[in-house]
């Protein structure tokens, strides 16, 4: 399938702007997580109870928020949020666990929510769904989320410096990085929590995006044996272009499905699919524009494997002259 028509476009030549407009997207949500005071941590993560209840009629949230407040301990802190299709008429509340943790104290929570609900008369309900995890628990997960991904990160660093050169592996790893944080910023932008589910989309578009990123720089590895005395901004930009229908092809119907996923999969799925769609997009944009321009940045005026020196300066090759 061809998209493209010998694609000869200069992303090279952006690379600056596409470096700003990322510091842009990621210190705009760095500015958001202080605001909030970190990250929106679901429940598996913070530990806590959530209550999904069903009302016979439109709930109201402000006073089911209300009443929790004034008939509950934590209640103030309590979250209330609709839950499921506008019709439906349920209500998630997720009450976060403080100190330490004890069975019965967790799955009585749930049933002070109810109490409290019933006695301030907010309206006929029954019970949809009810999910407890301990802070012990959500501790563990926490840390086991985190060592994961630092572990992907590392592994993808030493087999990219082992199959190319650390360059390449330094840009593969930064452009990762990027696509990490630009979700996470979005994530913060949008108020949705980190559940394991959205654990998982990030593990997955880390892979996503190395993936992308190994196809350019293949190319680039391919293209130095042919191009061994021009720049290396050169290779990368012809190996772009190489590769641009196939990156365009990959991302376009990947984002079709999790797009399908994000609109009919439900509330459960809403979290998943959102991260992968941001995650497909980010990942696209820094194997363009983010992986390559670090990894040229880093390169500097240094030679390629099996490049002579002048095609790293950009010097022509001297004549040698003859001897009289």
């Amino acid at each position: 399938m061809q998209i493209f028509k010998s694609p000869n476009f200069n992303f090279v030549r952006w690379r600056w702007h596409a470096i700003v407009l990322s510091l842009v997207v990621i210190l705009a949500g760095l500015g958001m997580l202080v605001r909030h005071g970190g990250l929106p941590l679901g429940v598996e993560f913070e530990g806590g109870t959530i209550v999904i209840l069903e009302f016979e009629q439109s709930p109201d949230i402000a006073g089911v928020r209300q009443a929790l407040a004034a008939g509950m301990p934590g209640g103030d802190n309590a979250i209330v949020q609709r839950y499921g299709d506008a019709g439906s008429n349920e209500v998630l509340i997720r009450v976060s666990e403080v100190g330490a943790e004890q069975g019965g104290e967790l799955s009585r929570t749930a049933e002070v929510v109810k109490q409290t609900l019933e006695k301030a008369n907010v309206g006929a309900f029954r019970e949809a769904g009810t999910e407890i995890v301990g802070p012990i628990v959500g501790e563990q997960l926490r840390r086991q989320g985190i060592l994961a991904t630092v572990l992907a990160l590392a592994g993808i660093l030493v087999y990219i410096a082992l199959r190319f050169q650390f360059s390449f592996a330094v840009g593969a790893v930064v452009a990762t990085i990027h696509d990490l944080l630009v979700t996470l910023s979005f994530l913060v932008f949008f108020q949705y929590d980190i559940t394991l589910n959205v654990i998982a989309a990030i593990l997955t578009i880390t892979g996503y995006s190395v993936n992308d990123t190994i196809v350019v720089f293949d190319r680039v590895r391919e293209n130095m044996r042919s191009m061994r005395r021009d720049r290396l901004e050169q290779i990368v930009n012809v190996a772009v272009n190489q590769t641009l229908a196939r990156t365009v092809i990959t991302a376009g119907t990947t984002l079709f499905a999790v797009t399908a996923l994000f609109l009919f999969g439900g509330e459960v799925l809403e979290g998943f699919a959102f991260t992968m769609m941001v995650g497909i997009i980010s990942g696209t944009y820094s194997t363009i524009f983010i992986a390559a321009a670090i990894a040229i940045l880093w390169q500097g005026k240094r030679p390629l494997k099996g490049q002579p020196q002048q095609a790293a300066t950009g010097e022509a090759p001297r004549r040698r002259r003859r001897a009289s």
